[in-house]
């Protein structure tokens, strides 16, 4: 039962990782304009960039990971 429900969160594709690299970016983006409106000035907009950065870490991340589970797979399949 719980192997079923936890296959529901397992990235499988790069078209579901793009899905959640865009959710990760609106969360970040609309973070960031609350950093703006809280700290106008120069430290709003650094960590408004900080939030964005983060999604660009993930997102590489979790494509570099899928890459890496493919060649896995290839490589157990020879």
């Amino acid at each position: 039962m719980f192997a079923k429900l936890g296959r529901l969160f397992v990235i499988k594709t790069p078209v579901e990782a793009y899905m959640i690299i865009y959710a990760l970016a609106l969360g970040a983006v609309e973070r960031g304009t609350v950093y703006l409106h809280r700290f106008p000035g120069f430290g709003g907009k650094l960590l408004f960039l900080a939030c964005t950065g983060a999604v660009f870490m993930a997102g590489g991340k979790i494509l570099d990971c899928l890459r890496h589970e493919k060649r896995l797979a290839a490589e157990a399949g020879d």
